[in-house]
């Protein structure tokens, strides 16, 4: 600690005594820095280099853009830089203070603008909405070994966690709400499971990699498109081609054997029209808890060509297979307390032939390719059309058979049952039960089983877009057509000659299969079904924008369809084997403004209401392809209003928001009734403020803070009557005053970034969180004593992280070194929690964040 204190001390005089040099020279150059739009790039880069000396001198741009460089009198060349745009170098003649006046400087990547109108990338001062901007280079610099949702962790009213803590098994929540109601596009298509609405950021893991910008947009949003964005949409733009021709390469180490190589090469912009990028990485590593081993590769490819004046056809592919270990299930406080791993405890390992093995791992290969193409019919009209298709594979094993609870844990109290077998140091025997299951008269009793789950994923999204004076007139079409996959198959018997996947009363699990068939490795077991989603959609927007007013209305009308097959409950030639189609229509209206006050305060307003389809397990009972005939559709109703603030060395932002979600999804059988209740509402609303100053030369803080009052408003209490108004029963949620849970509904961060030497820069970032509320199901909430008896309010939480970056040179190129400590001072906490019996700390089953982990960084450009 001592000779860090010194560090410091000598860096901070350092940093003093080149303040006072720079402020004894006798020029200034100045200037602002903006992109072809007009949009203020802060943080840019400037650097000038005497021509005549080779003498060079730096800064970096101010929030609105602007500039000022002390250099000594003479002729300089100043080079201006920013990520994701291409250099620009002047001659200047600086004998005097000399006004560089506005400099523009041009996106790198060939199609990138397109995209970002695509996707609806809201624009500051005019998009009526509340946003986060992620630049690349924040990813690149913070991201380390953290997940790539928990770069968001600093924007306003969001929970990102490792959850389990294997590779890619993070989850996100905005507002309050889960990743089933948050719209997530990457290139403006939407990414969201056709079947539940999630996000399975595994599938995404070396997304990271390849994004050029990451948007957030809380609470309705300004995506054209009819998506879940019930608590915010999270926009991602992946790279584009590069417009120069250029190469990136770098390689990371870190903590717990985590290690990390990638390598970008781009053709630039040929002769021919033609241009091409393509990146790949490899990660490995251990992740902090035990047994969490995993690899990922990730790779991209951008091939784009300039038909024509008003032509360009682009093609994107790009994927992150992976394989990783698993943490499950959450567990008592108390089991890791008396568990030697402590917070490292991982209760889904254990060993077989005498080597580390577990019962939770997951295996999975999304790849996504688009066909793009930008059609500039006229100066005013653009067609934009993205053809798209996904085609996964992949699982996750799980522990299978009739006595499964072998090797399993009650997920309830995360408690070993009577029946688990363990060795004396508390893991998974796994050799136990190979030894029994080869003595078993009747197969395998607990098996490993791999759960499939694959799709076919067809789809085209196209806009057409019009400008008239002021006003931009936006239509689209979104179709998209979705085959997912679902069955259980053998991975390993266990040490057993086969195994019988029959139900406790001695028939098959699969109709069309005798009881008594032997089943090996690779045989499908337990279920076998398909589900088919497909979905047409209309678009439309109007558009108006002044200098000072700006305003939107837009409407969407979609048609969702399901269909069902099922190859275990019925025969193979029964026509109830496959379903009917089940269609749902559904719209949504919305609109904002934004006023531009003065040059520095703006004010906005918006609001929306729509409906949503049920998901697909809401439309069939069970899992059977019986049709619920009576299902609802969900309704969200929204508002926000917020003011803003723009200076030369202070901004912010003040949000206030209500979502009401009304009639969440909510079914009932009683007898041989199925009945869908109403009713099941939560209001969300709450206040978000952000800002980002330069109180001191070299000095940037970043803030925000948020505090939410989400719950849950009214009990459902409700009389099921037959189709002959006869009583069969009544049902009841207590849900009226509950807190929602799984969400932080305080946080509070702080960054600093202090720049010690020149190009040299030290970043300490803060979090708090708290009143976190366990995650519970509301609708098992259906005992009148338990009424108003809240869920176990987890203990609040601080963590800090330290960031290092050091830009440099070697020979021509330019190299940069990335230091990251995430949980500086290995704070102990609790990250995630499933409430209990009790509602309490003795009974919740928890998740244990990380502790202390850092990772180093080289990068070169050339």
């Amino acid at each position: 600690m001592k000779q860090l204190l010194y560090f410091l001390k000598l860096s901070l005089i350092a940093a003093v005594l080149l303040s006072m040099g720079q402020a004894l020279t006798a020029s200034v150059i100045s200037g602002r820095v903006t992109d072809t739009e007009g949009e203020t790039l802060p943080s840019a880069l400037i650097e000038a280099i005497n021509m005549d000396t080779g003498r060079s001198f730096g800064t970096t741009t101010s929030l609105d853009g602007s500039f000022e460089l002390r250099v000594d009198p003479g002729v300089y060349s100043v080079t201006v830089s920013y990520l994701g745009f291409l250099d620009r170098t002047i001659t200047v003649d600086a004998e005097r203070d000399h006004n560089m006046g506005t400099i523009q400087l041009e996106m790198s990547t060939i199609g990138l603008q397109e995209v970002m109108v695509v996707s609806s990338f809201a624009r500051d001062r005019q998009t009526p909405v509340a946003v986060s901007n992620i630049s690349a280079e924040i990813i690149t610099e913070r991201l380390g070994t953290q997940e790539f949702p928990e770069i968001l962790k600093l924007t306003p009213s969001v929970y990102a966690t490792k959850d389990g803590g294997g590779y890619g098994d993070s989850r996100i929540n905005l507002r309050g709400f889960d990743s089933n109601n948050i719209g997530v596009l990457i290139n403006g298509v939407p990414v969201n499971d056709m079947e539940n609405g999630r996000v399975y950021w595994s599938n995404w893991a070396g997304l990271s990699d390849v994004t050029s910008a990451m948007q957030v947009q809380r609470g309705l949003g300004a995506s054209r498109l009819a998506i879940s964005s019930v608590g915010g949409t999270i926009n991602i733009l992946t790279r584009s081609t590069d417009a120069q021709r250029r190469g990136v390469a770098s390689t990371a180490i870190g903590s717990d054997g985590y290690s990390k190589q990638s390598l970008t090469l781009s053709t630039g912009l040929l002769d021919n029209g033609w241009a091409a990028t393509v990146s790949g990485s490899r990660n490995v590593g251990n992740r902090y808890v035990r047994g969490l081993d995993y690899e990922g590769w990730s790779y991209f490819l951008n091939v784009s060509n300039q038909l024509a004046r008003n032509h360009t056809v682009s093609l994107t592919a790009f994927g992150a297979p992976q394989h990783h270990n698993q943490r499950w299930p959450r567990q008592l406080v108390q089991t890791y307390r008396e568990h030697r791993d402590y917070r490292r405890y991982n209760p889904a390992i254990g060993f077989k032939d005498g080597e580390l093995y577990t019962g939770s791992f997951n295996f999975y290969h999304k790849p996504q390719i688009s066909l793009n193409h930008y059609w500039s019919i006229d100066p005013e009209t653009t067609l934009s059309t993205s053809a798209y298709v996904s085609i996964s594979s992949g699982g996750g094993r799980r522990i299978a058979g009739n006595n499964a609870n072998w090797l399993r844990y009650n997920s309830t109290d995360g408690r070993p049952f009577e029946m688990t077998r363990l060795t004396p140091s508390g893991y998974l025997d796994f050799d136990a039960v190979m030894a029994e299951n080869r003595v078993s008269e009747t197969g395998s009793q607990a098996i490993v089983a791999n759960a499939v789950n694959e799709h076919d994923w067809f789809g085209m999204l196209s806009t057409l877009t019009k400008d008239i004076d002021n006003f931009q007139l936006t239509g689209g079409l979104d179709l998209r057509y979705y085959r997912g996959y679902h069955h259980q198959e053998i991975e390993d018997l266990l040490g057993g000659e086969y195994y019988l996947d029959i139900t406790a009363g001695g028939n098959s699990r699969n109709i069309n299969r005798a009881p008594n068939t032997l089943l090996r490795e690779g045989n499908k077991i337990t279920y076998h079904d398909l589900g088919e989603v497909r979905w047409a959609g209309l678009f439309t927007q109007a558009e108006y924008v002044t200098d000072d007013y700006s305003a939107f209305v837009s409407a969407t009308a979609s048609n969702t369809g399901y269909r069902r097959t099922d190859y275990f409950l019925y025969q193979d030639d029964s026509p109830e084997q496959r379903s009917d189609w089940i269609n749902f229509n559904a719209y949504s209206f919305k609109g904002g403004a934004n006023y531009n006050i003065t040059h520095q305060h703006h004010v906005f307003v918006n609001g929306g209401y729509f409906t949503r389809a049920p998901f697909f397990r809401f439309a069939f009972i069970g899992f059977t392809n019986e049709v619920n005939v009576g299902v609802r559709h969900e309704r969200v109703l929204s508002a926000e209003a917020g003011y803003g603030y723009r200076g030369r060395h202070i901004s912010g932002n003040l949000t206030l928001y209500r979502t009401n979600w009304l009639d969440k999804a909510l079914t009932r059988r009683i007898g041989d009734l199925m009945a869908n209740l109403t009713g099941l509402d939560a209001l969300h609303q709450g206040i978000e403020l952000d800002f980002i100053t330069e109180p001191l030369p070299r000095l940037t803080v970043k803030g925000m803070f948020s505090i939410g009052d989400w719950e849950w408003t009214d009990d459902v209490i409700a009389d099921i009557y037959d189709e002959n108004q006869v009583l069969v029963g009544t049902h009841a949620v207590y849900a009226g005053g509950l807190m929602v849970g799984n969400s932080a509904q305080t946080t509070a961060g702080l960054s600093v970034d202090y720049e010690l030497l020149p190009r040299v820069v030290m970043g300490l970032d803060f979090t708090h969180f708290d009143r976190v509320f366990a995650d519970f199901n509301v609708e098992n909430r259906t005992v009148a004593a338990e009424r108003g008896i809240q869920a176990w309010q987890m203990p609040s939480y601080q963590v800090f992280d330290l960031h290092l970056r050091y830009r440099f040179q070697i020979s021509d190129l330019n190299a940069s070194m990335f230091a990251n400590v995430n949980n500086l001072f290995d704070t102990s906490y609790i990250a995630d929690a499933t409430d209990g019996a009790s509602f309490d700390f003795d009974t919740a089953t928890v998740y244990y964040g990380f502790g202390r982990t850092w990772s180093l960084s080289f990068r070169v450009n050339f």
